[in-house]
């Protein structure tokens, strides 16, 4: 791969259209704009990260989430570039210095096609199909159909919100640059040589995202690759769950004040530690201290991990790049972020809040899967009408083959928020009626 190629600002649906700008922006920065002005974009605010939604104490959501990996994804890719083209200086002449908006961009777009209810909400599409009554539409499907709803993934459905024509638009999704697009794909590949869960892409995407492999020179010898900004894109995703998934669960006072010190300080020598101790003693607080301490993780992590890209530029370019950014960080980082994975996992993501969540989430969705997609395949039945009478005319829940009414309903429910399953839930169960 080079960097001439992997830059580009052609637009997938708007290859031959050459407009002339009244502004300064970039193409890369229009991608920014377009993706945070949107409205699924916006519906992230309703949507669970890990913790359920705030009452009293406000934690992350997924859209204060993207927006901070999109943060941080900016100075990761304004750094890359720095140094780069002060090693580079032939690339000058390149899109090399957009990077940091690339990667911006990608970051707001990273969890946009991600269901209800998070990974609760992906594994109950999979298992509805897998082991649930979706079994018996097994032999309407092919191969590689069976697989992208048996796996169904946010990763996958990020790129098809963003790309696919639904029905009423004279485009196919949000007419994004090449390269933004590459930057969100962290599994070039379909389901059907997925390894567990992940992968990039469904059957009916796949011609778009083979226009842009194409374009971009993301294949050699027949192998897939990984646009190297995906590494960025998923360095700043890693840096931001992981880092303030553990502030919140102070907030929330899962973990102690000297437990989430500890973890935060134990990203910096033990010299620059003493002196951050020292500076927080200005602060009474202990929330504005955490804070303090937790921008210092931030700061750590990024510079490495912007370290660990440049002196491996050649391998990510060649393809033969193994593995996460801050998997190959120096020992201090990365023991320090292994540590906060192991505590997130036995005190987070396994605390009782999470899990009553995951649970519920699960069960919302599995029953709206249910219902809607039988709807699908049911359309004459009274019942049928009344559901598919509340599913937007842009998905084509009446198309004529199987795959396409599943993947309709699968659109249709992965797009609402978590507030919003939970209501249609309600209603349908008979628990909730408008008010009259």
């Amino acid at each position: 791969m080079n960097w001439q190629q992997l830059i580009s600002n052609k637009r997938l649906g708007q290859e031959e259209l050459h407009l002339k700008r009244k502004d300064d922006r970039t193409e890369f920065k229009r991608d920014y704009d377009r993706l945070i002005f949107s409205s699924p974009f916006r519906r992230l605010q309703n949507k669970t990260q890990v913790f359920p939604l705030p009452g009293s104490v406000f934690v992350h959501n997924r859209l204060t989430h993207s927006l901070e990996v999109a943060s941080v994804g900016r100075s990761l890719g304004d750094d890359v570039a720095k140094q780069l083209l002060e090693r580079s200086p032939e690339l000058a002449s390149t899109q090399l210095s957009e990077i940091g908006s690339i990667v911006s961009a990608a970051c707001l777009a990273h969890d946009m096609g991600n269901p209800p209810f998070g990974h609760s909400g992906e594994r109950a599409i999979a298992t509805y199909f897998s082991e649930g009554p979706g079994q018996k539409y097994k032999l309407e499907l092919t191969d590689a159909q069976w697989a992208d709803i048996t796996h169904y993934d946010g990763n996958a459905n990020a790129f098809r919100l963003l790309t696919h024509q639904f029905k009423g638009r004279r485009q196919g999704g949000f007419v994004l640059t090449y390269s933004t697009l590459a930057s969100i794909v962290k599994y070039p590949f379909p389901a059907t040589d997925a390894k567990k869960q992940k992968f990039g892409y469904f059957v009916q995407d796949q011609d778009s995202y083979k226009k842009i492999e194409n374009e971009l020179g993301l294949e050699t010898n027949g192998k897939a690759l990984r646009h190297p900004l995906v590494y960025l894109v998923e360095a700043a995703d890693d840096i931001c769950y992981e880092i303030m998934d553990i502030e919140d669960a102070h907030k929330l006072k899962i973990l102690s004040f000297e437990e989430t010190r500890d973890l935060m300080l134990g990203f910096v020598s033990e010299e620059s530690r003493n002196h951050i101790i020292e500076r927080s003693h200005d602060v009474d607080d202990p929330n504005e201290n955490i804070v303090y301490f937790r921008s210092c993780a931030i700061g750590a992590l990024e510079r490495e991990c912007v370290r660990v890209f440049v002196e491996n530029e050649e391998a990510i370019l060649n393809g033969t790049f193994e593995g996460s950014l801050i998997q190959h960080a120096c020992p201090l980082i990365h023991d320090a972020y292994e540590a906060c994975v192991k505590v997130a996992y036995a005190r987070i993501y396994r605390s009782r809040e999470v899990v009553d969540t995951e649970l519920a989430g699960y069960k919302i969705m599995s029953t709206l899967i249910h219902l809607f997609t039988d709807a699908a395949m049911n359309p004459t039945h009274a019942y049928s009408q009344l559901l598919l009478d509340r599913v937007s005319s842009q998905y084509e829940v009446d198309s004529p083959d199987t795959y396409s009414r599943i993947m309709a309903v699968l659109d249709f429910i992965s797009g609402m928020t978590d507030v919003f399953a939970l209501d249609l839930y309600r209603k349908i169960n008979g628990e909730s009626l408008p008010m009259i």
